[in-house]
């Protein structure tokens, strides 16, 4: 008898669990390592470089090598479904409450005032920011929000004229420098920069994505200028043709635009935040170690932690990363927790 009550027991359990939700985020807690105790937030949402696939690549990462308790979050349909598009939806974004560092890719988010409010608390608390690629137009929100002044285009009459990207990070949405999807990024270090702790074992920078237009502050360091080159592979040859501006032509890569930098942002209630921008950063970019070294790099540093010498990079898992592009009527199945990497 009391065999038959536990065995309805262990059924009742395991129906519940397969009838239980699955999570909207995807959470991966630190293994033993410096990063013990601290917590990242991966923020994704763009319709472009797919961040769904690039980002748990990086959490799993820096949980499994470094220690570090790391959460992922998307935007969702509906029904619960992964939907870039849906510039509305980020699931989860309390997760920021408690996060040590934010790492985002995103690109003309709209978020609800209330989901929005966790993010600028974030940033109002002097909290560190390691932003990828579009996230220099990560905002596109609506005018008669209260968080308006976040969005890409922002008035100067927002107080923060072009938004987000421009006051916190340094640059917004400008223009494609090199021609997208023809012609390749190669990383170039200035000399200032080389003995920058954040470029520890960085070298060979490569993406995939062409350079975009960008003129950070007069407070930010140049890490890595970015090199236009003629093709799509690193072994191809720098551009060196003119580029048409409005009233002149300039060398495209003389001189070349910053794909790199760091600056300190004060903001209005007086915190700081450690700032990492770099306009790389795409699920293909992420394929070149040093990229991915940058990054952890930056963890550590932002985190309060010791650069290594020469942070592990290597990937946990199986990493194929989807050539970026837009999905104009992006259809799945697949939800958060399908985008943990295979073992």
């Amino acid at each position: 008898m009391m065999k038959h009550i536990a065995a309805c027991i262990a059924l009742g359990v395991l129906a519940f669990t397969a009838s239980a939700p699955a999570k909207d985020w995807v959470t991966y807690e630190g293994k033993d390592g410096p990063g013990k105790g601290k917590h990242i937030v991966f923020i994704g949402g763009d319709e472009e470089y797919r961040s769904e696939e690039g980002l748990p690549m990086l959490a799993r990462l820096l949980s499994q090598r470094h220690g570090f308790k790391c959460t992922v979050l998307f935007s969702l349909a509906a029904d619960g479904t992964f939907d870039p598009n849906n510039g509305a939806s980020v699931e989860g974004i309390e997760a920021l409450d408690s996060a040590d560092l934010c790492v985002m890719l995103m690109r003309f988010r709209h978020w609800p005032d209330e989901k929005m409010k966790h993010f600028d608390d974030y940033v109002m608390a002097g909290k560190p920011i390691i932003a990828l690629r579009t996230s220099t137009h990560a905002f596109n929100t609506d005018k008669k929000s209260a968080f308006a002044k976040y969005a890409y285009n922002a008035s100067k009459d927002t107080g923060w004229a072009g938004g987000f990207g421009k006051e916190v990070l340094g640059e917004t949405w400008v223009s494609h420098w090199g021609s997208h999807k023809k012609e390749a990024t190669k990383g170039i270090i200035p000399d200032a920069a080389k003995s920058d702790p954040l470029l520890q074992g960085v070298s060979d920078l490569f993406g995939t994505t062409d350079v975009y237009e960008a003129h950070p502050p007069a407070d930010a360091k140049v890490l890595v200028t970015g090199q236009v080159l003629k093709g799509m592979q690193p072994t191809d040859a720098p551009a060196d043709y003119k580029k048409k501006l409005k009233d002149t032509e300039v060398p495209v890569n003389d001189p070349m635009q910053p794909i790199v930098w760091t600056r300190e942002y004060k903001n209005e209630k007086g915190k700081t935040s450690k700032v990492l921008t770099t306009t790389m950063g795409a699920a293909t970019d992420l394929v070149n170690e040093s990229l991915r070294r940058l990054i952890v790099n930056a963890a550590y540093s932002f985190t309060g932690l010791e650069v290594p010498a020469t942070a592990d990079v290597t990937i946990d898992g199986e990493y194929k990363p989807t050539f970026y592009g837009f999905i104009k009527d992006f259809k799945t199945t697949k939800k958060p927790a399908d985008f943990e990497l295979a073992k």
